[in-house]
């Protein structure tokens, strides 16, 4: 597969797809931060058919999996895809693909509910990709998504002006080393607004907090994260 020319980020994954596999079910962000809050957005899911978009090393598949879902895995990285296939073996249809092009091999109107876990900062523009979703989803249908908080991502890397959307590049520790990853950050306003023009009604939007078990490892990113928000977690509905 062609990666689009708008993607950033894949040999970075590439990179880190084993670390991902090895780490994510205890990596505190995820586990004990990220995670608790997506799982409480998702409506019931046992007996529907779920789009992971973004699957990286399939955590949420497997979740997805074990609670009677049928699941549909992407990721742009093959190194991902292969640890996804590590996980679950053949029990969801596996498939590399760039959020950046059409889904074109998902039917209209044939998902109950897609969840995306911190993929979507890094993608550009969300018009396409939110009208695939909503092209995909079922009427009613339900989309889950976590991104890097607006707030954040402009603090953080000291930028000068909050109304941009550009490039920021990080550099993250693993176990293999120093990797450095690039993604888009925005203003709130370029996260509310695709999902609305695309056609979905937003239900919730959550804020949360981390949860003790990262208290009880990370005490001073704990405190950190209870006064200044990491990530942003939205649930919306196909209207």
């Amino acid at each position: 597969m062609l990666i689009n020319e708008n993607s950033i980020s894949f040999d970075s994954y590439e990179k880190m797809a084993e670390y991902y596999f090895e780490c994510v079910d205890t990596k505190p962000f995820n586990a004990y931060y990220e995670r608790p809050a997506t799982l409480s957005l998702l409506p019931g899911i046992a007996g529907k058919k779920v789009l992971d978009a973004g699957c990286a090393a399939g955590w949420y598949s497997k979740w997805l999996l074990d609670n009677d879902a049928k699941v549909i895995a992407i990721d742009f990285s093959p190194s991902m895809i292969e640890m996804t296939r590590k996980r679950i073996g053949e029990k969801a249809d596996i498939r590399q693909a760039d959020l950046n092009e059409p889904l074109t091999f998902i039917e209209d109107k044939s998902i109950d509910v897609i969840v995306s876990s911190l993929t979507l900062h890094y993608i550009k523009d969300w018009k396409p990709v939110m009208a695939e979703f909503n092209r995909v989803l079922k009427p009613l249908g339900s989309l889950v998504f976590s991104v890097h908080h607006p707030f954040m991502d402009f603090t953080h890397f000291n930028r000068e002006n909050y109304f941009l959307t550009e490039i920021i590049e990080d550099e993250w520790e693993t176990n293999v080393g120093k990797v450095k990853v690039q993604f888009y950050r925005r203003p709130l306003c370029h996260i509310i607004s695709p999902v609305i023009d695309a056609g979905f009604i937003i239900e919730k939007l959550i804020e949360p907090m981390p949860t003790e078990k990262f208290k009880q490892l990370h005490p001073k990113v704990y405190q950190r994260l209870t006064q200044k928000p990491q990530f942003i977690f939205l649930r919306a509905r196909k209207s």
